[in-house]
């Protein structure tokens, strides 16, 4: 069965071309954060394997505020890259071929560090950022301080 047109993204990576999706809700364990953030692909004109890709971190709607990545098409093609050399056939159908990403291994499949983002009530902020980073964020000031701030 190949996967919905609709909520997937095209990618051609090495002159093929291919379909890529994260799950559009997070399932219980998901948004608990029991299970990392995962997303799958398959070959646009002629689907029939899926490569299941499992990052070390949480989903960006986890319930638990964890820290998150974007699943941006760099990420993408440096993991079906990656498939392909261990082994995974898009063209050949058959149970998913799993691929965890450790840690270790996002700069490289990146090209650059790892951007972390932290779940918050308006959005996301980056991992380590603070009030300032919110857009539409004010702040709240103590009654028992001066208010100098207009």
């Amino acid at each position: 069965m190949a996967m919905p047109k609709k909520g997937s993204r095209l990618i051609t990576v090495d002159g093929a071309a291919f379909r890529w999706q994260v799950r559009h809700k997070p399932t219980y364990r998901q948004g608990n954060d029991w299970t990392p953030l995962r997303f799958a692909v398959e070959r646009a004109d002629a689907p029939a394997g899926v490569l299941l890709v499992s990052l070390p971190c949480a989903r960006p709607d986890n319930w638990l505020g964890e820290r998150t990545i974007a699943v941006r098409p760099a990420l993408v093609a440096g993991c079906i890259r990656r498939a392909v050399d261990q082994g995974w056939n898009p063209a050949q159908a058959g149970s998913p071929f799993p691929l965890t990403v450790a840690e270790d291994e996002l700069p490289a499949l990146l090209g650059e560090p790892p951007q972390y983002l932290v779940p918050f009530l308006w959005g996301m902020i980056p991992a380590g950022g603070g009030i300032e980073d919110l857009p539409r964020c004010t702040q709240i000031w103590s009654r028992d301080e001066p208010n100098t701030h207009p």
